[in-house]
Parts: structure tokens; C-alpha cells; sequence
């Protein structure tokens, strides 16, 4: 198939790197030109033209919002917009209204999984739409994926992927200030995580995190400035759900406030544990 992608950050870079080896015709596109990177494009433009899918994977909805301004005028029937930058309902509602007005069709298919996941083909997708949509977007999703979640009407997949990093990013706070503590009582590394391994605490995400936390390694497997704009559509969400979260509001401000001020943005989220250091 003719495919484009539209963003090649970590996870971007990854599934046109799958793409490629699969035999598609994958033309790539950066707002950062990476002309070193395999099918790269300088011109979005050039990138979609003829495209039958698109996929954007970018920041946040000011990224989105750009890249759709751009390729517009190169839009028509028969072509897939698929939407997997993490947003909000609302501006998912309000991207997919501008796609469809060009005869494009739009599916909003966020994820779940980090780098690794991405290299591995074991993304898991959550995609709101019409059903029959759904369907014609598996064939594409299904070779990167490890498992796809038809979440509801447009939007929901959107909420869904949202309410999951909040809980992402609470389990690893918990899981760092509780590392932070053992630390401090002289209790090392290995045997706290070979207790962590008995316990009920035991989770995804201390599974993935904890050879970083050991070996002081921050490169970034999602990185805390993307974290800490996903807080932000989170706490936008739940004033448009009238709902307080106070936990999330709290540790936005907080500590994911702090780390980039730290300058940390660009590192992985679990870095913020140097601040209890």
C-alpha cells in the first residue's frame, strides 16, 4: 500500500521502519527534516500525495491541527486519515470534522506501548469510529500491533487512551518515591525489586522501568514532556466531564512541572525519581 507517515519521533520512526520492511510504499515526513531517514520527504505535500493512508503520530493537538492545514488541499476520497497522536475527544471530534469535509475519512486509533513495543510489532491501538471503518483499518494496524480495541464512538478511544497514562503515570510515581524510600533505608536495588517481583505492587510498568531505575538510565522510552501533556488534556477533559482530579492536578504541578524546568522534557518520565535523590 502507499502509506505515509507524519511524524517520526520514537514511535513513528518505528512503524515506518516496519512498513519499509514489509514491502510498502512508505513515504515519511518530519517537522524536523530527517533527510538521513529511510523515504523521507522534505515537502508534506509530496509526502500524501496518493497516499491511501496516512497516519500522524506527532506531540500534541498544535502539531495535529498544523500537519492538517498543510495537506488539506491533497485530501479526497479514498484516502485514510488515521489519527494516533495522543489528544483529547474534543479536538479529536474537531479533527476528524476537518478531514471528512475534504471526502477523506478519519479514524482515531491512539496506543498504548512504548519504543520497544513499537519495534516489536506488539503496539496495542484503541480506535473509536464506525465499525466498517475499523475494519478496513485493521489490515493496515494489524502487523504492528500486539492486540487492537475497538473503544466506541469517536472521542472514546481518545478518553480511554488519556485515563490509561494517568494511571501510568501514578503507578510510576508510586513506584519511584517507593524505590526513593528503600534507597535512602540502605536497602539496594536488586533486593527491592526482587521483592517488588512477590508482590501485589508488581506491574507493567515496574516491569519496564526497572532496568532503567537501576542503571540510572534516562533515554527516553516516552519521554515526560509528552507525559506532562497528556496530564494537561487529562485535567482539560475532566473540567469538560465536570470531574476533579485532584491526583492528577497535584502531580502535573507538582513534579512533572518541576522536571521540566529541570530541563528533563526530552528524557524518559521515570526520571523524575532525581527528584527525591
Amino acid at each position: 500500500m502507499k502509506i505515509s507517515i507524519l511524524g517520526l519521533g520514537i514511535i513513528g520512526s518505528a512503524w515506518a521502519r516496519n512498513f519499509i520492511a514489509d514491502g510498502h510504499d512508505v513515504r515519511c515526513w518530519n517537522r524536523s527534516p530527517k533527510p538521513d531517514f529511510p523515504h523521507f520527504h522534505s515537502s508534506i505535500q509530496e509526502a500524501v500525495s496518493g497516499a491511501e493512508v496516512i497516519i500522524i503520530v506527532v506531540a500534541d493537538p498544535p502539531a495535529v491541527s498544523s500537519i492538517l492545514d498543510q495537506i488539506a488541499p491533497k485530501l479526497g476520497p479514498g484516502q485514510l486519515v488515521i489519527q494516533s497522536s495522543t489528544i483529547s475527544a474534543r479536538w479529536t471530534r474537531e479533527f476528524a470534522a476537518r478531514v471528512t469535509a475534504t471526502g477523506a475519512e478519519f479514524l482515531e486509533a491512539p496506543f498504548t506501548g512504548s519504543k520497544i513495543a513499537a519495534e516489536q510489532r506488539k503496539t496495542v491501538y484503541y480506535l473509536g469510529g464506525e465499525l466498517a471503518l475499523i475494519e478496513r483499518a485493521r489490515q493496515i494496524l494489524q502487523p504492528l500491533s500486539g492486540a487492537i480495541f475497538h473503544i466506541g464512538p469517536l472521542g472514546s478511544a481518545s478518553s480511554l487512551k488519556l485515563a490509561m497514562n494517568l494511571n501510568i503515570a501514578g503507578v510510576a510515581q508510586s513506584l519511584s518515591e517507593s524505590l526513593a524510600l528503600c534507597r535512602k533505608a540502605g536497602i539496594s536495588d536488586e533486593t527491592y525489586f526482587a521483592a517488588l517481583s512477590q508482590n501485589a505492587a508488581r506491574s507493567g510498568v515496574s516491569d519496564l522501568k526497572a532496568p532503567k531505575l537501576r542503571d540510572h538510565d534516562y533515554s527516553p522510552q516516552f519521554s515526560l514532556k509528552h507525559m506532562a501533556k497528556d496530564l494537561r488534556l487529562s485535567l482539560e477533559t475532566a473540567d469538560e466531564l465536570n470531574i476533579h482530579l485532584e491526583q492528577t492536578a497535584n502531580l502535573k504541578a507538582r513534579i512533572y512541572d518541576k522536571g521540566l524546568d529541570a530541563k528533563w522534557g526530552d528524557e524518559d518520565f521515570i526520571g523524575l525519581i532525581r527528584l527525591m535523590e
